[in-house]
């Protein structure tokens, strides 16, 4: 992860390093040539470093006459929605997700305030890495404006999707862990305006994250033990840029960002019948419950914009990526961790349990993940010995290679940046995913 990251997502590294200014300015300007015309909104997810990337960015977006909107610090679903209300041709979010606080990229998102497609982000892509020179100013340069206010039209998109009066009643008791990224600005208005009596942790957006970013088991160990003496009923957990969500029960137990999907798609089918996507590194309690209701399910490649562009397709009613991120077409076409909350409580109140209750509920499973060393030009052979090794399983190469059997399945995919594979098995109990991932590996080791 020390060189550059360049993909149809945008681009992600070190700042200072491989994440220069000349390479901002070449990317913003490839972005600024694929876009069409119009504003683009611009914004980033609190990081210290992320101040002097958008100066570089509205700067160089109004060198090449393009007028700007710099809406500040603002979560990635936020610029979704501010993207459509303002009818901007794009926006830019300036953040590295997940990545520790040294690194800082581009996320890319097109006029419908989404991801780019592949095929967008394909064009600028290539449109980067073939420039070779910062083009001259433009003669006239774009206005750069800066909104009062970007906040509002995403949380009345989100209230809209639950009953505000039934949340309000419980009066809930609320963790919630920002992390100092961009998640406690949308994040403390949504829990205030249903009434929930809030803990912020990291409120200040300044990128000084108090525990590794993303919101694993390990990195929100020490935010579990803060859960019950603070008596709170829930606690949710974001990371820096709020696309994806973390929960935590009364007794301080981590779920998993698998469940936040999970329980949104179980409460949103108990209201509306439609298709459910989700990407094919997913857990299996998706399908399960898809099935539960009686409504289609469809697996898509990894990547938000892939599970995007299924949606839109199928014309699902809700969607997203067992990584904590739910995509809810209401209120956007963007992972969004507000979404998850907001659903997560209603479903709490509607049935008057914790949010533990509603866990357990749900179809059991466990996730087992680990990596193995090998090439590009020997993953078809590893491909190969790997459907002979498991010859009983339904085999799928939507992406990567996907081996599916009785509740439970195991997919072997290419790094995109790295030459490892990734190897991810659900199974019924902790012991069999393993085991898919220890043979798995012990075949491909062979190569």
């Amino acid at each position: 992860m020390s060189e550059l990251i360049v993909s149809v997502s945008g681009i992600r590294g070190v700042v200072g390093e491989s994440l220069t200014r000349q390479t901002v300015e070449q990317f913003t300007i490839a972005t600024s040539a694929v876009l069409g015309p119009g504003c683009l909104v611009v914004t980033r997810d609190g990081r210290a470093n992320g101040v002097a990337l958008a100066e570089d960015v509205c700067r160089t977006l109004s060198q090449t006459g393009r007028p700007v909107v710099n809406a500040g610090i603002a979560a990635t679903p936020t610029l979704g929605v501010l993207i459509r209300t303002l009818q901007a041709a794009g926006g830019m979010q300036i953040s590295a997700s997940h990545n520790p606080v040294q690194y800082n990229g581009l996320k890319l998102f097109d006029q419908a305030g989404r991801i780019l497609t592949a095929q967008q982000g394909e064009q600028v892509r290539d449109h980067y890495l073939q420039s070779t020179a910062i083009p001259s100013s433009s003669a006239e340069a774009g206005e750069v404006s800066c909104p009062e206010e970007t906040i509002s039209d995403h949380l009345n998109l989100v209230l809209a999707t639950v009953d505000v009066a039934r949340i309000r009643q419980q009066k809930y008791r609320v963790l919630l862990d920002a992390n100092h990224g961009a998640g406690s600005l949308l994040g403390k208005k949504l829990l205030e305006a249903l009434e929930c009596q809030v803990t912020v942790l990291g409120a200040e957006p300044d990128g000084q994250f108090q525990h590794g970013p993303e919101p694993t088991a390990s990195n929100l160990a020490e935010i579990c033990q803060q859960i019950v003496p603070q008596q709170v009923d829930v606690g949710f957990c974001q990371d820096p840029d709020a696309d994806r969500l973390a929960i935590i029960d009364a007794e301080g137990n981590y779920l998993g960002e698998e469940y936040t999907l999970a329980l949104c798609v179980d409460r949103v089918l108990q209201q509306q019948t439609g298709p459910i996507v989700t990407n094919c590194a997913s857990s299996q309690m998706i399908e399960d419950l898809s099935n539960k209701y009686g409504v289609p399910f469809h697996r898509s490649a990894v990547g938000e914009a892939n599970v995007v562009d299924t949606m839109l397709s199928q014309k699902a009613c809700f969607g997203g990526e067992g990584n904590g991120g739910p995509i809810d077409p209401r209120v956007g076409y963007v992972r969004d961790s507000f979404v998850g909350m907001a659903l997560v409580l209603d479903a709490m109140a509607a049935e008057q349990v914790t949010v533990r209750n509603l866990a357990d509920r749900l179809p059991s499973y466990h996730i087992h993940k680990t990596q193995v060393a090998v090439t590009a030009e020997k993953l078809a052979t590893a491909f190969d010995l790997l459907r002979k090794r498991f010859s009983t399983a339904t085999v799928s190469q939507l992406d990567g290679l996907r081996l599916t059997w009785a509740n439970q399945w195991l997919l072997i995919r290419a790094s995109n940046t790295e030459p490892i594979v990734r190897l991810i098995a659900e199974a019924a109990d902790r012991s069999a995913a393993e085991l898919l991932c220890q043979q798995a590996a012990e075949v491909v080791e062979t190569l």
